[in-house]
């Protein structure tokens, strides 16, 4: 660089005519960018584009006798030159503006997909085809109505008589049919299928608060009680219960405090048995003893649950609901904070009846939580409508069946969606 500008005091020294010859060896500074090897190219990068003016200079005192010549460089159209040349690099430019154009194509392939059968997890796909055929008969009614329908005040007439005559009750059905017209006009449904889609979207939205886990660890032991009318389906429900407890890893230990019903402790024992737990049972015993002893033991053994099966009774057999609170009160004694759950099995099949059972049991034992069976086979299957809206106590299990895998935890979406095929 220091030979760089050492250079430039002799150009302006020519002002002599005859050192002009020596001005030749001006290409000497053309050496000089050998030098920039000792310097970032970075620095240098730029350097050339102020050495091109350089050469000009030496041009200039040559073009001093004539300076007609001087004038005749600078029109150079070499500028120009590369002007023609940018714009046939942006002549390729316009090409790809019509490619963004397939794209808006691409948005309306989502929309068809989603599916509402689909979406289930693997696990609870072949769960949901069951409950879709145990609630075969009560969804024919309903889903009958929407064939070759129109969308007229015919149709809310006959939805309401099928709904009634699904058992779900005249204020769950006064509910459903108001949302629904006010969802037919929000969406603007005009047609059958999209009123049948919103109702299912109804029935899951009354139906969402009986959807609730039923919770254990919380307390240790959990202590369950479960009471129901005889034949509902309750010592069977208890099995299935325990298996389900047992697959989630839970040490469960059963009180057969049925002790009014002669097979209701051998019938306990073969459950027990099939799912490997504990049993603690008296024959003939008082059943309030036995479930102080069963949740004494489970608190000893360090179990996680104790499953309480009561005598099954009428709700209208008072000094039986007696006997079930003195059950609550001596539990209580054994560990005061139990039981931590009250479940009432109902059979679907009873229909109102089953509203009726909810009520009673509910002012005597102040229930948790529900497990509704024999939802297959019937036509009543719309109670859980009924229950919703006027007792909305917490579903934790239905049952479609006399498998194990046959009682499951409740959806409310699910439900809706088998209910309304």
């Amino acid at each position: 660089m220091f030979s760089f500008f050492k250079k430039k005091p002799p150009a302006e020294a020519p002002a002599t005519p005859a050192p002009a010859p020596a001005a030749e060896p001006s290409p000497a500074p053309e050496p000089a960018p050998a030098r920039s090897v000792f310097s970032p190219s970075s620095w240098f990068g730029s350097k050339p584009a102020v050495e091109e003016p350089a050469p000009p200079p030496a041009i200039a005192p040559a073009a001093s006798p004539a300076p007609t010549p001087a004038p005749a460089t600078p029109p150079t159209v070499a500028p120009p030159a590369p002007a023609p040349a940018e714009p046939a690099a942006a002549a390729p430019l316009p090409a790809p503006a019509p490619v963004p154009v397939p794209a808006p194509a691409e948005p309306p392939a989502p929309q068809p997909a989603p599916s509402a059968e689909a979406a289930l997890p693997a696990e609870r796909k072949g769960w949901f085809d069951k409950l879709k055929t145990g609630l075969r008969k009560t969804g024919t009614g309903i889903q009958a109505v929407f064939v070759n329908a129109q969308i007229d005040e015919a149709l809310y007439e006959e939805l309401e008589s099928a709904l009634l005559m699904a058992d779900a009750g005249v204020k769950a059905t006064e509910f459903l049919l108001d949302d629904l017209r006010g969802r037919v006009k929000r969406q603007m449904a005009t047609d059958a299928a999209q009123v049948k889609k919103l109702l299912a979207d109804a029935i899951a939205d009354l139906l969402k608060p009986l959807e609730k886990p039923l919770v254990i660890g919380q307390f240790s032991p959990t202590v369950i009680m479960v009471a129901g009318v005889n034949g509902a389906g309750k010592t069977t429900s208890i099995g299935k219960l325990t298996k389900h407890l047992a697959n989630e890893g839970a040490s469960v230990l059963l009180a057969a405090a049925d002790t009014f019903r002669a097979a209701a402790r051998e019938q306990l024992l073969v459950w027990a048995d099939r799912n490997t737990v504990e049993i603690v049972s008296q024959e003939g015993g008082d059943p309030s003893a036995v479930s102080f002893d069963a949740v004494t033991a489970g608190k000893a053994r360090g179990k996680d649950v104790v499953l309480v099966d009561t005598a099954g009774r009428l709700p209208t057999q008072l000094h039986l609901m007696d006997e079930l609170k003195k059950i609550k009160r001596v539990v209580t004694k054994a560990d005061a904070t139990a039981p931590h759950e009250v479940l009432l099995v109902i059979d679907g099949n009873t229909g109102q009846n089953a509203l009726a059972q909810v009520r009673a049991f509910d002012e005597t034992l102040g229930l948790t939580g529900l497990v509704v069976t024999k939802l297959d086979g019937t036509a009543k299957g719309g109670v859980l409508c009924a229950i919703a809206r006027e007792r909305p106590i917490p579903v934790y299990f239905i049952g479609v069946g006399e498998k194990l895998e046959d009682l499951e935890t409740f959806n409310a979406r699910e439900f809706a969606q088998a209910l309304l095929g």
